[in-house]
């Protein structure tokens, strides 16, 4: 039975002494019926309201700890019952305090139920934690090794291995904060990792690296800006969890694609202090220097896995509301994400715990955006994906979430589950088959021009529907999932035998090369055709129509040593080795900062709408596609599975027409250039053949003439007219 509501106002509860944390405090807390609205605890400047859903509890019971989160000093239950929602007032509580709950109700697995009260359970909705898990049998909710498997009881308590929940006072002085407010056209992406990032760099003080503050210092964002990206995409930000298959071999989940709580900061970034103020100031800090924060959030599956998972919140609160379920045997779990559960849209509440978090980070931490892991699961019906359903049209409608840059890596494992371009208005999408369709082509691949030609423009076969602009499509051609740029161009195979799965693990479809030698080379002849193929790929990145992304490093040649799937190497594997840096490096970051520049410079490389080579008031096509003899390209042209070389002029009323020259093939390619309206000359603005643009760069050809485009190498030409 659930407790009555209302309860008698100013209630005093003692301690609760459960039988492996016994106190010998004498504190009392009152306790008062309080509201069922906001979830979560809220320090209202008096007291601090606790709310929590769980539809099928038959008791909820909110634990305090003492300040150093050591002992359990009350056990105090939820007087309150609205709306499915227990709720209870404390007024003499303040921000700092420790807590978590304990939840009743029946422990029924062939039913979907799973509440075991001697679980101390994390507040989906606690905006900070305090201390990590500790990894024992105690926190499964069935016995471990126990022959009736998870439908066995586990009466342990838990509580001395998991983290506390802690209040927060919201309170924080932004000052004069202007969002940079980037316009999508003019964006460009630098996806990082807030502790890869700036574990080794030598200018940022041993104890601060690897958190927001280390993240938000002068050396990064001048790195940052001298690069010349307008936004960083977070990798998981949210409190996660180190899975204790990984502890066990050693390792860590370090790129965090494991929530725990969707409000509160992983707190190993926060640094020592432990501050949500911390990440707020790595805000501020980036938007002074007009860097967006887009966070990629993880709001398909959590960290308590399948039926044989733990249970460490959403579990113990309410099982069946919570995740989606079998349907006729709701002991089991739907898995569409591979991570052994999935998180049920489909419930209001979990719904609304999703768009609460969202408008959370957006309002109160300040970030502007959201890359949607795996966002197929979220799009999930009962019936199957739908871009209409209700996840999509509650974002779409919401004056907070809905003004927010909003990205959706547009898969998941289930049925049906590759939808890239299936997302509707206001949404962009990772492309992977931009960066399949590049990668292709520049290690010579066969049978890739036509598809490349698209790629370039923006996608339209993909996103030119309902409105949506070139921007919709993310172009990349490495991420964190798969190789670096430099890696790329290095391993032939995946080298993943530090992640201790036999090298098993990791994709195998790479489409990468090591033209002649696996991994480092002393050969001068190999490393020039690798830095040169580099070039190439982040040119090819820039220059095309849509939004570019750049992964953390490439820009000065970070290496995982070839391994393909680093989601568990917390080392130097994944981090970005600052001391490591050459000068070889350091011109590649010279010519991909030029390349932004490049960009940022020509309005017409960063266009709205989709080119589908309609005239211009000049009377020339808006993109045209060239042969090496300065022709257009035909149906036979397009048709040769051999074809290795392109041009292609784009032009634009009121803006001098570029020409970009490729050539992916193993010979070298004389092209004749094209004459367009009112040219009399074509300038040199980048050759791959030179590791360093410079001034010495610009030379000038005129119209008709002849530009021999070296082996592997990619040049862009701008016209100059008569009268210049």
């Amino acid at each position: 039975m659930k407790q009555s509501d209302p309860a008698s106002v100013g209630t005093t509860y003692g301690l609760a002494s459960p039988p492996s944390h016994r106190t010998t405090s004498s504190s009392t807390y009152r306790v008062e019926p309080g509201h069922s609205y906001p979830l979560g605890a809220t320090w209202d400047g008096s007291g601090v309201n606790f709310a929590l859903f769980s539809a099928n509890a038959e008791k909820v019971e909110l634990c305090l700890f003492d300040p150093a989160g050591r002992r359990e000093v009350a056990r105090i239950p939820l007087p309150s019952y609205t709306h499915e929602v227990w709720h209870g007032y404390l007024p003499d509580a303040t921000p700092g305090l420790l807590y978590g709950y304990r939840v009743h109700g029946p422990y029924d697995p062939a039913r979907g139920h799973r509440f075991n009260p001697n679980k101390l359970l994390v507040d989906p909705y606690a905006k900070a934690l305090s201390g990590t898990i500790r990894w024992s049998d105690a926190h499964f909710g069935y016995r471990v090794g126990s022959n009736r498997g998870d439908l066995s009881f586990d009466r342990r308590d838990n509580a001395f291995g998991m983290p506390r929940c802690r209040v927060v006072d919201p309170a924080f002085t932004w000052g004069q904060h202007v969002r940079p407010a980037r316009l999508w056209a003019d964006t460009v992406i630098y996806e990082a990792h807030v502790r890869g990032m700036t574990m080794l760099h030598p200018e940022i003080p041993a104890d601060r690296r690897g958190t927001f503050e280390a993240l938000s210092s002068p050396y990064v964002i001048d790195h940052l800006v001298r690069l010349g990206v307008t936004a960083i995409e977070l990798m998981p930000v949210h409190a996660f969890v180190d899975e204790r298959r990984l502890v066990d071999l050693g390792l860590r989940n370090y790129w965090g694609y494991n929530t725990l709580c969707f409000f509160a900061p992983h707190q190993a970034y926060l640094g020592s202090f432990g501050r949500i103020s911390i990440f707020k100031t790595m805000v501020k800090r980036l938007h002074e220097a007009g860097i967006e924060v887009i966070l990629d959030v993880v709001y398909n599956h959590t960290a308590e896995g399948n039926e044989m998972g733990p249970t460490l919140s959403f579990r113990g609160i309410d099982n069946a509301s919570y995740y989606r379920l079998v349907p006729d045997d709701p002991r089991y779990y739907v898995d569409v994400t591979g991570c052994g559960n999935s998180l049920n849209l489909s419930h209001p509440r979990v719904l609304q715990m999703v768009t609460d978090s969202l408008r959370y980070w957006v309002t109160e931490m300040g970030v502007d955006g959201f890359r949607f892991d795996l966002a197929t699961t979220l799009g999930r019906e009962h019936y199957g994906f739908d871009p209409g359903g209700s996840f999509f049209d509650v974002i779409r409608q919401d004056p907070v979430i809905g003004r927010t840059k909003l990205i959706a890596e547009p898969w998941d494992t289930g049925p049906e589950g590759y939808r890239l371009g299936g997302y509707g208005p206001g949404w962009a999408e990772w492309n992977d088959r931009f960066r399949d369709t590049v990668r292709a082509f520049w290690r010579g691949d066969e049978n890739v021009l036509p598809e490349l030609a698209t790629r370039l423009l923006g996608s339209s076969d993909l996103f030119e529907h309902q409105g949506r602009k070139a921007w919709a499509s993310i172009n990349f051609i490495a991420s964190h999932d798969g190789f670096t740029l430099h890696d790329l161009v290095s391993y032939s195979e995946k080298h993943n035998w530090a992640n201790k799965e036999e090298n098993r693990d990791g994709h195998d479809h790479n489409l990468s090369a090591n033209y002649g030698v696996e991994g480092p080379t002393d050969d001068d002849g190999i490393r020039a055709v690798r830095a040169r193929q580099k070039r190439n790929l982040v040119a090819t990145l820039l220059l095309s129509q849509g939004t570019p992304m750049i992964l953390m490093g490439d820009e000065v040649g970070r290496t995982q040593d070839g391994n393909n799937n680093a989601y568990c190497q917390d080392n130097e594997i994944s981090w970005l080795n600052w001391p490591a840096i050459g000068e070889e490096d350091a011109q590649f970051f010279r010519f991909v900062a030029h390349m932004v520049a490049l960009r940022r410079s020509r309005p017409i490389l960063r266009q709205l709408e989709f080119l589908h080579g309609e005239p211009t008031e000049s009377g020339i096509a808006n993109v045209t596609w060239l042969r090496a003899d300065g022709e257009q390209m035909s149906e036979e042209d397009w048709a040769d599975p051999v074809a290795k070389s392109i041009g292609w002029m784009l032009a634009r009323d009121g803006e001098a027409p570029l020409l970009v020259l490729m050539n992916a093939s193993t010979t070298d390619v004389e092209f004749v250039l094209a004459s367009p309206p009112g040219a009399s000359t074509w300038t040199v603005l980048v050759d791959t053949m030179e590791a360093d643009p410079s001034p010495a760069l610009a030379q000038t050809l005129t119209p008709g003439s002849a530009y021999a485009l070296p082996a592997r190498t990619l040049a862009v030409l701008e016209a100059r007219p008569r009268d210049a």
